[in-house]
C-alpha cells in the first residue's frame, strides 16, 4: 500500500511566508539602497547627486579609514587566533575527566548569556574602577591605570571579546570531541600514542570540520566588531580603537557621511565575503586531505 503524503499545515507557509517578506524588506531591500546610495554623495538629508566611484576611490586617500581597516584586520586576527586556542584547549578539558567541570562550564558560559553589550559596560566599570584600585592598593604600577583610557586599549577589548565568544566556539569543539569514535583512542593507545601525539595525528585532524567552522564565523564576526567597542570605549581613546563597523555609524548618521560610509559598508561586505570563502576553501581541502 501507498503511504498517503501528509498535508503541510497551511500556517507553515503563512509564517514562513511572512518572515521571508519581512527578511527582503528590512534587510534586502536596505542593504540595496545601500548599495544605491553608496554612488551618491547623500548625507542622509535632503537632495543628492550621482558620483560614480568617487566613494569608492576616496576611501583610498582616507587616513580614517586606513586606521580603522587595520584596527579591524589585527583585531580580528589576534582575537581569532586566541578564542579558538582557548575554545579548542577548554573543550578537551570539558571532554576529559577532570575536576570542577561544571564550574568551568559555568564560567566560560557565563557572557554568552548575558550578551556583547552588557559584558562590555560591566568591564567598562571593571577596568575604570576595580582594577586600578586594586593595582594601587597592591603597588602595581600596570594595573594602577585604566587601560581603556590609553593606547593598549585594543587589549582590554581583546580580552573581553575572547572571552564572551569563546562559549559557543567550545560547544562546537565538544560536539565534534563526542563525535570521534572511542574505537580510534583505543587503538591509538594499542600504538603507544598518547598525549601530544594523540592530540596531534588523531583528535585535531578529527575536528577538522569543527575547525572550519569556528574559524569562518568567528572571523566573519570579528570583522564586523561593533557592540564590545561601543560599549567599552566608543571608538577611543581619539580613534584607536575604532573599527569598520563604529566608523560607519558614527560618521555615516552623526557625521553626514552617509552615502560614503554606505561605501564604506559594501567594502566592508565584500572583503567578508571574500575572506569567508578563502577560508571554506583552504580549510575544505584540509578536511579533504584527512579524509
Amino acid at each position: 500500500m501507498k503511504k498517503k503524503k501528509q498535508k503541510v499545515n497551511v500556517l507553515y507557509y503563512v509564517v514562513v511566508g511572512a518572515m521571508a517578506l519581512l527578511f527582503f524588506n528590512f534587510h534586502t531591500v536596505s542593504f540595496l539602497k545601500g548599495i544605491f546610495y553608496s554612488f551618491t554623495d547623500w548625507k542622509g538629508y535632503g537632495d543628492w547627486n550621482y558620483v560614480g566611484l568617487r566613494n569608492y576611490l576616496h576611501m583610498f586617500e582616507d587616513v580614517d579609514t586606513k586606521n580603522a581597516y587595520l584596527f579591524t584586520f589585527q583585531f580580528t586576527v589576534i582575537t581569532t587566533v586566541l578564542v579558538n586556542m582557548i575554545s579548542l584547549i577548554l573543550a578537551c578539558a570539558l571532554n576529559a575527566k577532570i575536576k570542577f567541570k561544571n564550574t568551568i562550564k559555568a564560567f566560560y558560559f557565563l557572557p554568552y548569556m548575558l550578551g556583547n553589550v552588557i559584558v562590555g559596560f560591566i568591564f567598562n566599570y571593571i577596568f575604570a574602577n576595580l582594577i586600578p584600585t586594586l593595582g594601587k592598593a597592591c603597588g602595581i604600577q600596570i594595573l594602577s591605570t585604566n587601560i581603556l583610557g590609553t593606547n593598549h586599549a585594543m587589549w582590554g577589548i581583546i580580552v573581553v571579546t575572547v572571552w564572551t565568544a569563546c562559549a559557543f566556539n567550545t560547544l562546537i569543539y565538544i560536539a565534534g570531541l563526542q563525535a570521534i569514535d572511542i574505537d580510534v583512542y583505543e587503538a591509538a593507545d594499542l600504538d603507544g600514542a598518547s598525549g601530544w601525539k594523540r592530540f596531534r595525528y588523531i583528535t585535531f585532524p578529527l575536528l577538522a570540520p569543527s575547525f572550519t567552522i569556528n574559524m569562518v564565523l568567528t572571523a566573519k564576526g570579528f570583522l564586523m566588531v561593533y557592540d564590545q567597542i561601543m560599549a567599552m570605549t566608543e571608538g577611543g581613546p581619539g580613534t584607536t580603537t575604532t573599527s569598520i563597523a563604529v566608523l560607519i555609524y558614527k560618521k555615516g548618521f552623526g557625521g553626514g557621511q552617509f552615502a560614503y560610509q554606505s561605501a564604506n559598508a559594501v567594502t566592508l561586505f565584500v572583503i567578508v565575503v571574500a575572506i569567508s570563502i578563502f577560508q571554506l576553501r583552504i580549510l575544505e581541502k584540509r578536511e579533504e586531505q584527512i579524509r
